[in-house]
């Protein structure tokens, strides 16, 4: 049997973990800061988190992709508590949603319910990225990616980051994954969520996002500089 590296369990251990050399070179090559300020971007359809980061220039650049593990529900968002559904929408992770005492290896609070969903009723709590790649309403990761994951976001709020946004969509919000969902009950929350999806892909920036009239609303910031803040 082949030997396999073991993670570190202990609490110190886990929160200080390094980031890869391979992913640190490849920051250094699009002129990334280890410290910079980040974005993450869940697609349930493809399984995949994406972790993005912002150059010195304030554009935001794809690091890597890592697998979700597992994912609960269907693809649509999460209406109430005990419904089991993964949360879609606009999310802002702030330092003391970050859980390094988790049972789960590692974890952090998306904030579900944001703004958008308290003003259309929907009810739930802990929703939670996570490792141990066991889900019940959550995004969970294996344990090393969570690792990594936990460590963009920790060197991101050593950096000066105050909050960074979390965009979770059910598929790549595309003219033909939507053509291909037409007929689907959320089909209209859908195309408010490719707003969002279509600011970020045309300006490679976070944008500012509000609720007016119980939609969310997508804007740039006045400081072309600044991280934006999900609600």
């Amino acid at each position: 049997m082949a030997c396999q590296e073991r993670l570190p369990t202990s609490f110190k251990a886990k929160i200080e973990q390094s980031l890869p050399r391979e992913i640190l070179n490849k920051m250094a090559m699009y002129d990334i800061d280890q410290y910079a300020p980040i974005m993450m971007r869940f697609f349930k359809e493809d399984n995949i988190a994406e972790i993005w980061k912002q150059n010195r220039s304030g554009v935001f650049v794809l690091v890597v992709s890592y697998g979700i593990c597992k994912w609960s529900g269907q693809l649509g968002p999460k209406y109430r508590e005990g419904d089991f559904q993964a949360p879609e929408g606009f999310y802002t992770v702030q330092e003391n949603q970050m859980n390094p005492y988790s049972k789960y290896y590692l974890s952090f609070n998306i904030g579900f319910p944001n703004l958008y969903d308290q003003i259309h009723g929907r009810t739930g709590s802990y929703l939670m990225v996570h490792g141990a790649c066991a889900s019940v309403g959550c995004y969970s990761m294996n344990d090393r990616n969570m690792a990594q994951i936990y460590a963009f976001a920790r060197d991101a709020f050593r950096g000066g980051q105050k909050e960074f946004q979390l965009h979770a969509f059910p598929f790549r919000m595309t003219d033909a994954n939507m053509q291909r969902h037409y007929t689907n009950p959320h089909y209209e929350f859908w195309m408010m969520l490719k707003e969002g999806y279509d600011f970020f892909e045309k300006n490679r920036k976070p944008p500012k996002i509000t609720v007016y009239d119980k939609r969310y609303v997508f804007e740039h910031f006045i400081d072309e500089n600044s991280v934006a803040v999900a609600l």
